[in-house]
């Protein structure tokens, strides 16, 4: 199946020849579905709902508790904002200018996103930018518009002879306006840090991972609005950037699980998904990180709902934490007598979901060991917002091949929906993954877990994609907050629908959450 020529491909890429083999195994028996159990809710205590009185408590200990701690705010921030542009790439295709194309615009509803973008196009943040760069070129944009020249006027905000947005990730586009001023994504991540991520000394770490290509282009940003930002808020910010490692890239195989090959005759590796990114977060050396998507933020006037419950998500996980601590030290002593080790298993069954139905069978040293093992493990606070028909994952008691009962983010794509009662447990889910979460990565000994030791491999994900008219199977690895933390310590809190936010095409910067 492979060649000489191969390995030393896979070598450079700093891959491992027995990956390679488990890859294309996964392909040729695919992945396991998840078995769901139940969806975790409030009502079964697979969600915690924090009383006002208890959030307040948890933020008034904020500064006491998480300014000591050594605090990173890690941002995925290498999407293409492609996709955002969907609508106007197909209008384009579609709209000639003329009369007839005109009236479509009006009254066809496959163009409403167009006539909604082109009618509102002076309330996004990038409008000013826009018409300047429009005038640049002797163009008026409102010209343009009144003359029903629209491809123009998306060409210019698409393409390179514009602000070329169509190229960049969403990190680089203006989200929001202030009076005369605006924001990107990526600064609006900078007004959240210095919020929420700073320590005693007014410093505030920020990761992001981007792509190769656009490194240029975000350090030109940094550059350019950093010393504003530090004076604003009276602060000294940390600003580092990773690349998703080329190790972590997966080999894509034809229809018959035959290596695919390009036209050099070389093999082709895609990205692995943004499972990939966890080999990013365990080279930090934080000791409490937030996770937090470059698109879901919202303008200055709503994030103090969000402020609230970041703080109060990292006291709740600190407070646990440090209970963990206590109790790992002395069950590592072997010391802990029978009351303690009852306390114990109460505290991990009550506060952190975890339990063992055969546990009262077991004799003291069993108990320990099996504590020790549960309790020894990265710690996440996962926020949940209601699930108000958004697409994609939610929170779920899963029950793997050893019987055993654990609380997992879930995707629909690990779920088989022809099993009715599989299908049933998943539409009665309440609540939806925002992808909010608070991360608590070091050990009672105060070392950093190998977070790589901690995922599931079996939840990867094979979709079928093409290449040069040719089909193939492609291959992303568990999901960052899905499989790749599935051995994780994991707890959910519900937190207010507010706090998300995402832009996931050009129209949701319309939104009065976005205004």
């Amino acid at each position: 199946m492979f060649t000489g020529k191969d390995f030393i491909q896979i070598s450079e890429k700093g891959i491992k020849p027995d990956v390679i083999e488990k890859q294309v195994k996964y392909f040729i028996k695919g992945f396991p579905y998840i078995f769901l159990y139940s969806p975790a809710t409030i009502e079964n205590k697979g969600i915690v709902k924090l009383s006002s009185s208890k959030i307040k408590q948890l933020n008034d200990d904020f500064d006491e508790v998480i300014l000591k701690r050594n605090v990173i705010k890690f941002v995925p921030a290498s999407g293409a904002a492609s996709r955002m542009f969907k609508t106007l790439f197909l209008f384009r295709e579609n709209y000639d200018g003329s009369e007839k194309a005109y009236q479509e615009f009006l009254n066809d509803k496959s163009f409403n996103s167009a006539h909604k973008f082109i009618s509102e196009i002076k309330k996004f943040a990038f409008y000013n930018d826009l018409k300047n760069i429009m005038s640049s070129e002797n163009i008026d944009i409102d010209k343009c518009i009144d003359s029903k020249e629209y491809n123009t006027v998306i060409d210019f905000l698409l393409f390179e002879k514009g602000l070329n947005y169509s190229s960049l990730p969403k990190g680089l586009l203006k989200f929001h306006s202030y009076g005369g001023i605006s924001r990107t994504a990526f600064e609006e991540h900078f007004v959240e840090a210095a919020n929420y991520s700073r320590d005693s000394e007014n410093h505030a770490a920020i990761h992001f991972t981007i792509s190769t290509e656009h490194i240029e282009k975000f350090d030109s940003l940094l550059k350019k609005v950093l010393g504003e930002y530090e004076r604003s808020f009276n602060i000294k910010y940390y600003v580092t950037y990773s690349i998703q490692k080329s190790s972590t890239d997966t080999i894509a195989v034809d229809l018959n699980n035959e290596p695919f090959r390009e036209t050099d005759g070389s093999l082709l590796f895609r990205p692995g998904g943004h499972g990939a990114l966890l080999e990013n977060m365990n080279d930090l050396r934080g000791d409490i990180i937030f996770v937090k998507n470059i698109d879901n933020i919202v303008p200055d006037r709503l994030k103090h709902e969000t402020y609230l419950y970041k703080k109060a998500l990292a006291v709740y996980l600190s407070e646990l934490q440090e209970k963990i601590h206590a109790y790992l030290k002395i069950l590592n002593t072997g010391n802990a007598d029978e009351d303690l080790v009852s306390e114990i298993i109460t505290f991990a069954g009550e506060k952190l979901k975890i339990s063992e139905n055969n546990i009262n069978e077991f004799d003291k040293a069993e108990k320990i060991n099996f504590l020790f093992s549960k309790l020894n493990r990265p710690i996440r606070i996962c926020g949940m917002v209601k699930n108000e028909g958004e697409p994609g994952g939610g929170p779920f008691w899963v029950k793997d091949n050893k019987g055993e009962i654990s609380l997992q983010i879930v995707e629909s794509s690990q779920v088989n929906f022809a099993d009715t009662s599989q299908k049933e447990i998943f539409n009665n889910s309440t609540h939806f993954n925002p992808v909010d979460l608070v991360c608590g990565v070091k050990d009672f000994k105060g070392n950093n877990f190998d977070l790589t030791k901690y995922t599931d491999p079996e939840t990867g994900f094979i979709s079928i994609k093409s290449k040069d008219g040719k089909d193939m199977k492609a291959l992303e690895l568990p999901g960052l907050w899905n499989g790749a933390m599935a051995d994780w310590i994991t707890i959910f809190v519900e937190v207010p629908v507010i706090t998300f936010n995402p832009v996931k095409i050009i129209n949701d910067l319309l939104r009065k959450e976005h205004q």
